[in-house]
């Protein structure tokens, strides 16, 4: 409150006035003050003349005191203004990068934001209330890149330029054979397959789930074994003993009986081997080679050489009845008719016959291949036994 007084009479009040003609008193203690300068002033005088007392009272107050007013547009002392947060995203030869995403989080749990960079690489966001902050900037073919920073209450915050790197290709290369390349791999190995390291054992795969092999794989591992040196010398070693014992007297003796043995045990050789071997596998899409199983009891794996004579695995890796080794026997039976002596020639009883045998050789065989030959058989694969 402001209290103007003019006194216009009494001489007393008039000089201890003096130079205040207009004074301004605040709050309670002033109005004291003033009542009791009126009461000093005014009363010895009252007799005489009554004194005049101007008060002109504006209601006012101190800054602070309780129910003062803030003048319009005075910022509050705890008040925060919203600012900006802007800047510039470029690529590491200074090139403004377009559409890079410009993700905003705060550490507060308000909603995070996110824009694009301009044709001019920049970004801004408004009306972001003060606090830390933290932007996350990506761009197809760069690297994530980020920056953090604290927005001041009411400030434009311009961050420095962000310079994208250009990202780190890595570039995974699986290099897988394809199934006929892994057949071709493994049939090599299988190559290397001799017992005592001497007789070739090449059809005899230690991969239970070996890749399925074409049509000329198979006759090129049919030709391999017909024509290893070794086979020359184990026919020309069973030619003599035939000889020895006249088995095929037909054939005669001396040099022309000994080939004429030696190239009919080899014809019946190649006929199995191609016949069985290759032609009908091809044809019936059958698989020539005996699978070690190598894994189980010894009487699982017996029962499971024995039936190998019988059945074998499909090119399609289903097991299935061995009709190319049993229709294989019987006509290479049949086709030795044309070149024994007819004396020694296979009627269809004794073709069927001798059919038989081959199976239970091939039984035979079977069970040496899964307890014995692998022993003595130099460069196996050392591949871990699988359970068929």
């Amino acid at each position: 409150m402001i209290v103007d007084v003019y006194p216009t009479t009494y001489d007393s009040c008039k000089k201890l006035l003096s130079g205040n003609a207009r004074s301004s008193f605040h709050g309670a203690g002033r109005l004291l003050w003033l009542s009791l300068s009126v009461l000093l002033c005014g009363f010895p005088v009252l007799a005489q003349s009554p004194p005049l007392l101007i008060l002109h009272v504006v209601e006012s107050g101190p800054v602070g005191a309780p129910g003062a007013e803030t003048p319009a547009g005075a910022q509050q002392p705890d008040e925060r203004l919203p600012g900006s947060i802007s800047g510039t995203i470029i690529d590491q030869t200074g090139t403004a990068v377009v559409g890079a995403r410009v993700r905003l989080t705060r550490e507060d749990q308000s909603p995070n934001q996110e824009v694009t960079t301009g044709d001019d690489g920049q970004f801004s966001f408004a009306n972001i209330a003060p606090g830390p902050f933290h932007l996350t900037i990506t761009s197809e073919g760069f690297s994530t890149q980020s920056s953090s920073g604290i927005l001041h209450s009411g400030e434009v915050c311009i961050v420095p330029q962000i310079a994208l790197v250009i990202a780190t290709s890595i570039t995974e290369v699986k290099v897988e054979l394809s199934p006929i390349e892994m057949a071709q791999e493994q049939i090599k190995e299988q190559e290397k397959q001799r017992v005592l390291g001497i007789f070739p054992n090449f059809y005899v795969s230690y991969v239970l789930n070996a890749a399925p092999l074409t049509s000329k794989q198979k006759f090129e591992l049919a030709l391999k074994t017909t024509v290893d040196p070794v086979r020359f010398v184990t026919v020309g070693a069973i030619a003599g003993v035939e000889q020895a014992t006249n088995r095929f007297s037909g054939y005669g003796q001396g040099a022309q009986g000994y080939a004429k043995r030696y190239g009919a045990s080899y014809a019946d050789f190649v006929t199995n081997a191609f016949i069985g071997g290759a032609i009908l596998p091809s044809l019936l899409k059958q698989d020539p080679r005996y699978f070690y199983k190598g894994s189980g009891s010894g009487r699982s794996r017996a029962l499971y050489a024995i039936a190998n004579a019988v059945i074998c695995k499909g090119d399609n890796g289903r097991w299935q009845p061995n009709y190319s080794e049993i229709l294989g026997s019987l006509a290479a039976g049949g086709i030795s008719n044309l070149y024994y002596p007819a004396s020694d020639r296979n009627g269809p009883a004794l073709t069927f016959e001798n059919a038989l045998i081959g199976i239970g050789a091939s039984a035979a065989i079977n069970v040496l291949q899964e307890f014995v030959l692998r022993k003595f058989t130099p460069n196996v694969p050392h591949y871990a036994p699988t359970t068929p």
